[in-house]
């Protein structure tokens, strides 16, 4: 039952006025939440609130630390532009995710709402930003949620610490916690965040016990993060993983499944970094760290601390100890088009690519060439990219929640379109995002522009309706087209192409053979699992009793 309606039950008059959003002179909606009064926009049928801090900036002293939730503020906050993204690197616009040079801020832990002006109890939608844990913002343009806002939906846009601000490890931080860890302020800050929907969300029309948690690409992973996450349990009722990613782990004090531990990578980004201990870190201007930390070869990941995470994301899986909620996951038919510094070279010859291969994979060799064969070399080495990080993973997180006894929906996103074909980036990562948003006229500058022409449009708002179906019944649907059926059994999945098509068996034998591969790895303990595959890969562990 909402909050609303617990209310109504209960008869309390003054809480369900707190609830129902005034306006000021100007006719801009102004909510009572717990947090504080916020005044935001009118925007036609819908209330827009931007900017909104859920925690207190993490600066100074505080960087490096988990959020502290903001207090409770007085007068009125203006929620109506949003917030600075969190501090990362910027650059020229080079490539089809450049944005324009956006405010950069430490001071940057805000979200963003849209809501129907009339919502009582209406499910949420968290929606969580990618960029590889380094970039991204909730403010780029095409996470626009008016079109999901008018399904009748609340969305909810986060932002989130970045890169070595987010991720960072250091046995000095680690010996400042109380619980003697460091790492993982990123993930800790989208806890915060959905934390502060669950105190505050009723007051803007959302229902806290219907909230679903979506993101795509370090937001999917976001996502995968969160459900395995004990600190998050409860804090959400469905989960969306888009071109999401199960890769290893680092753990925070030992060398693990072939990776150094976080504190390690930590001590020695702070020797390239010319610090020599945590303070002269927290002394270094924010806009330099940005930028240094990437250059010295820094990658943000996530760290098994025992605490916000206990094991790798796998393992959590097998064991059926993820967050026991509906699932929707899916990646794009050509991920790595626009991913190619994920992908090896074609190498000289034909020859020269299978005779790799079967020095890589040994008893695997001829499976991996029948799946990606050496006659389209350069085809075979992104699906081979493609299905090592985002395709077996999406199948894996439908079949294990499938195997809870949760309702799991697959999709292969593989929609063509003139400006993306001609330019060879046929259904290329994140492409779905302008049709989900329905902002064709939001993307960044050198992305292949989409006609909204009437077959456009009428795919666009098919999808916008699967998505915010799923976050009201926890099915989706679209009254126009045809249904969706859940993974289950049949290995049903729904196929984007021109138009939505039903199917089964995505991509038949792809997750078998990586399935193995990554089961072997672990099993050994210490070869990591990503995007080192195909070409990449080091030589396969030897079969083992527990990949049986």
């Amino acid at each position: 039952m909402s909050l609303f309606r617990c209310l109504l039950v209960a008869g309390s008059v003054a809480a369900l006025i707190a609830l129902s959003p005034s306006y000021g002179a100007d006719s801009n909606p102004v909510v009572n939440a717990p947090a504080g009064t916020v005044e935001g926009l009118s925007q036609g049928t819908l209330h827009v609130f931007l900017g909104i801090p859920y925690a207190e900036p993490p600066v100074g002293s505080m960087r490096w630390k988990a959020p502290v939730p903001k207090a409770h503020w007085t007068g009125v906050f203006k929620a109506t532009d949003f917030g600075p993204a969190c501090y990362q690197p910027q650059g020229p616009i080079t490539n089809v995710y450049s944005e324009e040079p956006m405010p950069l801020s430490e001071d940057c832990l805000s979200l963003n709402i849209w809501a129907p002006a009339d919502a009582r109890g209406a499910p949420v939608l968290v929606w969580i930003h990618g960029g590889a844990l380094l970039g991204g913002s909730s403010r780029e343009p095409v996470y626009d949620g008016s079109k999901l806002a008018a399904r009748g939906i609340v969305v909810v846009s986060i932002n989130y610490r970045l890169g070595m601000f987010g991720f960072l490890a250091l046995p000095e931080l680690s010996k400042e916690s109380p619980l003697g860890i460091s790492g993982n302020y990123g993930v800790l800050d989208e806890i915060a965040a959905l934390k502060w929907v669950q105190s505050n969300i009723a007051a803007f029309g959302g229902d806290p016990s219907e909230v679903t948690i979506d993101g795509q690409s370090a937001g999917g992973l976001s996502a995968i993060y969160l459900m395995t996450s004990p600190l998050a349990r409860g804090l959400f009722a469905k989960a969306i993983a888009q071109s999401s990613y199960m890769v290893s782990m680092p753990a925070l004090k030992v060398e693990q499944d072939g990776m150094p531990s976080s504190e390690d990578t930590g001590v020695k980004l702070m020797d390239k970094l010319h610090a020599s201990n945590l303070a002269d870190l927290r002394a270094m201007p924010a806009e330099k760290l940005a930028l240094a930390a990437p250059m010295s070869g820094y990658i943000p990941w996530a760290t098994i601390d025992g605490h916000v995470f206990t094991g790798q994301m796998v393992d959590i899986f097998d064991k059926g100890e993820q967050a026991h909620v509906p699932l929707m996951a899916g990646f794009t038919q050509g991920e790595i088009r626009t991913l190619r510094v994920l992908a090896p070279p074609v190498p000289a010859s034909a020859a020269d690519y299978e005779k790799t291969i079967r020095e890589r994979y040994l008893d695997l060799a001829d499976d991996f060439l029948k799946l990606y064969p050496s006659s389209n070399m350069q085809e075979s080495i992104w699906q081979t990219t493609r299905d090592g990080l985002y395709s077996w993973t999406a199948v894996r997180l439908a079949k294990k929640q499938t195997a809870i006894g949760e309702p799991a929906y697959l999709y292969m996103f593989d929609h063509p379109y003139p400006a993306a074909d001609k330019a060879g980036l046929h259904a290329f990562h994140a492409s779905e995002l302008p049709y989900l948003f329905g902002a064709f006229d939001k993307t960044p500058p050198l992305w292949p522009k989409i006609e909204a022409t009437q077959d456009e449009l009428k795919f666009s708002a098919a999808m916008t309706d699967y998505w915010a179906n799923f976050v009201r019944t926890g099915k989706p649907v679209a009254a126009t087209e045809p249904d969706w059926p859940a993974y289950d059994t049949t290995e049903a999945y729904m196929h984007f192409a021109a138009t939505p098509e039903p199917s089964t068996h995505v991509l038949p034998g792809m997750y078998k053979l990586n399935e193995e591969v990554v089961c072997r790895r672990e099993a050994n303990g210490h070869v990591p699992w990503g995007w080192n595959v195909g070409l990449a890969s080091p030589p396969l562990p030897a079969q083992s009793p527990q990949c049986k």
